[in-house]
């Protein structure tokens, strides 16, 4: 039965929504698991350090994002390629492609740890972090920096197995990984009193044990393609189109850091209380957009195989099923976050205020989960047939040109002498604005047409 849950997956045939349904279950399972990374280290901050400490670790999460740029988009091309591929029966191309992109990834790590490390610090006091978690924000992202290479392979060795339609191995890798955090977390926190590096150490531990799990399982997978050292050498054809198909979304998830690190100077000027409620929406915030984070992805290697095989009513239809289960998924959790969302905030903290705080703050971001699902699912269907281009300019618009401006926006419109900085939901609303802009333009755009004429020649 594992054994068979673990075999490629040909998403060419039978009922679209039951191919996409069955590849998302485990990738869902997979990001949730993803999801504890974080998640666990907040929990075990906040319960045995405190609440400063939980600030350091989320004042991280905007810089070590963007410090992802780079493998997010190695990631994204290398999958849609592999797919297209699988689809068209292109063993060669599969071969070259999977060994072009542990190459790259080999470069950029380098390369990133070279220039980044000694930023780090000058980066934070930029963006206004508070004196009281300076130092365990620089501890943190120093220790995930000179581990870059365990998540920079993981998302993209798991992303060119779930493109030849496997989103189980990755799974299992995934939970395993997941486990060794949860046991390394205590121990360096609660036990050898390490403080904040101590999860950031657990979490590099846990990545680069997962990413080796993906490399022996594409090494097994030879009755697809050819694993060889021969295809390690890079060729000018398939990196250029690695990375013309990855640069959309690595700048993509650029843009949205970039807005992140903005905004989050804005955050930083709330005080301690409002970034350590922000972390809590966070990890909360990350669960809430699993679904829709997996539909996504499921949604791309289903295109990327049909349109690899020239179906395109079949990608059609098989839009309109996904989005339809995505968006019935992301409403009911929107309805449990309205409902239940206060009880989920006492996982973090003991502290009553900041629970009241994050709730309340949540509660304005809830509805923008049903946005959310129209623009995963479609931009991956888009990004899967080889436009990613559309998705890109649709998140610059919808952050840079929308959300930035709104928050700080609203942020001085909202100005007394009792906040002097303005109303702290700034945020959070225009958060939500730029949700609901991006679902509305990518209906648009997908309607148009445009992606069907932008496969792999």
């Amino acid at each position: 039965m594992l054994k068979s849950l673990s075999v490629p997956a040909d998403m060419t045939t039978g009922t679209p929504w039951k191919s996409i349904v069955s590849f998302t279950l485990p990738m869902l399972v997979g990001n949730i698991a993803q999801q504890l990374y974080n998640t666990v280290d907040s929990i075990v901050v906040g319960k045995y350090i405190g609440d400063n400490a939980l600030s350091a670790v989320g004042s991280s999460a905007p810089i070590l994002n963007m410090l992802l740029v780079l493998f997010i988009g190695i990631s994204t091309g290398a999958s849609i390629m592999v797919s297209q591929y699988y689809g068209a029966g292109n063993r060669d191309g599969i071969s070259r492609t999977v060994g072009n992109a542990i190459t790259i990834t080999a470069v950029c790590c380098a390369g990133l740890i070279a220039l980044a490390t000694p930023l780090i610090r000058p980066a934070l006091e930029l963006l206004n972090t508070p004196e009281s978690i300076l130092g365990g924000c620089t501890a943190y992202l120093t220790i995930s920096l000179v581990g870059i290479a365990g998540m920079a392979y993981y998302n993209i060795l798991s992303g060119m197995i779930r493109g030849l339609g496997d989103s189980f191995s990755a799974l299992v890798y995934l939970l395993i990984a997941t486990v060794i955090n949860i046991v390394l977390d205590i121990f360096f926190v609660a036990v050898v009193k390490m403080g904040v590096g101590g999860v950031a150490l657990a979490t590099v531990i846990a990545q680069m044990t997962s990413s080796v799990l993906c490399l022996i399982k594409l090494m097994k997978m030879r009755e697809y393609f050819d694993f060889n050292v021969k295809y390690f050498k890079p060729l000018g054809s398939y990196v250029s189109r690695i990375i013309k198909l990855g640069l959309p979304s690595g700048l993509t998830q650029a843009i949205l850091s970039s807005a992140m690190i903005i905004v989050q100077s804005l955050t930083n000027q709330f005080g301690e209380l409002f970034i350590a409620a922000n972390v809590v929406i966070m990890r909360v915030d990350g669960f809430a957009m699993m679904p829709n984070f997996s539909f996504g992805m499921a949604m791309t290697t289903y295109a990327g195989q049909n349109v690899g095989a020239g179906l395109y009513d079949r990608v059609v239809k098989g839009a309109k099923q996904g989005t339809f289960i995505a968006l019935s998924c992301s409403a009911v959790i929107t309805g449990v976050i309205l409902l239940f969302g206060k009880n989920l905030m006492w996982v973090f903290t003991d502290t009553a205020e900041l629970v009241e705080t994050s709730y309340r703050l949540m509660k304005i971001l809830a509805t923008g989960y049903i946005a959310m699902a129209v623009t995963q699912s479609l931009s991956g269907v888009m990004r899967g047939a080889g436009d990613t281009m559309t998705p890109m300019w649709i998140s610059l618009i919808t952050t840079v040109a929308l959300r930035v401006p709104v928050a700080y926006g609203i942020s001085y419109l909202t100005r007394t002498a009792e906040l002097p900085y303005g109303r702290c939901e700034c945020i959070q609303i225009s958060l939500l604005i730029s949700w609901v802009m991006g679902a509305v333009l990518t209906t648009i755009f997908y309607a148009a047409g445009k992606w069907k004429t932008k496969a792999i020649k």
